[in-house]
């Protein structure tokens, strides 16, 4: 049983959508879809189900499963997200984004973070940002999953990340909002609205918008996104956003959409905007908007360094880094600390000025620690889609194997050899184990672990 819908988000939905607002009002009392995303870099049996109409990798499921305890959520086979969101994978199905800049400038968890990462390849790179440090770590966590080794976790305010000027060839802003397209999963969201909150992320959505503009080089396109349904954060920011910038933002490709997605389209000047009404659409509720900036020279700016943070590491160190790597030749590595970090060597530049300026949680491939030229394997480089998959056995467990490898509790060591080995599961790599005789020692994460029963 729902918690009633508030009586302001009411009367200003029957002001805004007429008729249509009944519809939206019984809509927002049903169950919503399950649906998840595959890891295309990932291939794996996972859940059977529908096609998600405007994503090539979008799966609705019939119910909801227990993700908790499926080692191929663990290993980044795919990622649990609601439908309408995966839409923006459709708004740039059409661009060849290979080797492309794209930032996500409020980015936890890391649902389209992953989809951008998809996107630009691993040639390319994604800034994901977040201005909380509790939700990067997790959004660091969803992006060592996906494996990718192409995005850039930052937590820092919009203004310093702006200061990065026409840097970006795509720049997605997912605002906060006051969430009422949450109002059929979250009944806190229900509660917690109310028409001061609307005002707040307005003010909030303008100025992250104003520095996300400023890291957007001329010719490159905006998408502007929100989980609510009113106009003052939806159409309404657009219209702002147009009569700030004027004759800078001109109209984007157009994007086509299927009339039976149930998606309703309109025009804010030349931005493409995009609703998503459950009852209409299969998702919850989500706005976009589309626009580009106008092509001309670019600058791009960066602010001055703060710090060093890279130190290089030497050529018999890159030789042994080199083999777990499936390209060495395209990689560049650097220390971090003790910590080793892998790079595709045309971002690296990159990487390194957005290190020098910015806080940054965590960035390509924490590959591990070298000691006496040899590597001590991380988690994250036995997630890495790069990862060369000849330098140590992989051995593909039994379900029940793989759950207890993920709650770091032991399990047999005969069917490993000597020392490390990746263990796997359906073909996924999940994590490293090393066998030390007759036992072996779980390198799963301690904070990671499952802890359901």
């Amino acid at each position: 049983m729902h918690t009633p819908l508030p009586e302001e988000f009411i009367r200003a939905m029957r002001q805004q959508l007429g008729d249509d607002a009944e519809s939206l009002f019984v809509a927002l009392d049903t169950e919503p879809a399950v649906s998840i995303r595959l890891n295309p870099a990932k291939p794996a049996p996972t859940y059977d189900g529908e096609g998600v109409g405007w994503c090539p990798w979008g799966r609705y499921l019939a119910e909801r499963p227990q993700f908790t305890l499926d080692p191929l959520l663990h290993g980044g086979a795919y990622y649990v997200q609601e439908a309408s969101s995966q839409f923006v994978a459709h708004i740039l199905g059409g661009d060849d984004l290979r080797g492309a800049r794209i930032l996500d400038m409020c980015a936890a968890p890391g649902g389209k973070t992953t989809i951008y990462s998809t996107l630009v390849g691993r040639e390319g790179l994604v800034v994901a940002n977040d201005i909380n440090r509790g939700r990067t770590l997790a959004l660091a966590d969803n992006v060592q999953r996906w494996g990718m080794g192409n995005v850039v976790v930052t937590c820092n305010e919009p203004a310093h990340i702006g200061a990065f000027e026409e840097w970006f060839d795509v720049v997605a802003v997912d605002a906060p909002c006051s969430g009422e397209g949450m109002f059929r999963k979250m009944d806190e969201a229900r509660t917690e609205w109310s028409p001061a909150t609307v005002e707040q992320c307005v003010a909030r959505q303008r100025d992250i918008l104003a520095e996300a503009w400023r890291a957007l080089r001329p010719g490159g396109k905006l998408i502007y996104s929100t989980c609510t349904f009113n106009d003052k954060e939806d159409e309404g920011i657009v219209e702002w956003l147009i009569s700030e910038y004027g004759d800078e933002i001109v109209a984007a490709d157009d994007i086509v959409t299927d009339d039976e997605w149930g998606i309703a389209r309109s025009t804010v000047g030349v931005a493409q905007c995009f609703h998503f009404y459950p009852g209409k659409a299969r998702g919850e509720g989500f706005f976009a908007a589309v626009m580009s900036k106008r092509a001309g020279s670019v600058r791009r700016t960066t602010p001055k360094a703060r710090r060093r943070v890279f130190a290089p590491v030497d050529k018999r160190d890159a030789s042994e880094l080199g083999r777990w790597v499936d390209d060495a030749s395209k990689m560049a590595f650097r220390l971090v600390g003790d910590v080793v970090y892998g790079y595709h060597g045309d971002v690296v530049d990159d990487v390194t000025r957005l290190s020098e300026s910015l806080s940054v949680v965590y960035s390509g491939v924490a590959m591990g620690q070298l000691f006496k030229g040899r590597l001590k394997p991380e988690h994250p480089l036995a997630l890495y889609v790069g990862r060369n998959e000849a330098v140590v056995r992989v051995v593909d467990v039994s379900e029940e194997d793989a759950v207890n490898y993920l709650r770091k509790q032991d399990i047999a060591a005969a069917q490993f050899d000597e020392g490390i080995n990746v263990v796997s599961y359906r073909g996924v790599a999940i994590g490293f184990i090393k066998r030390i005789g007759a036992r072996c020692n779980n390198m799963y994460p301690k904070d990671l672990r499952i802890q359901k029963l």
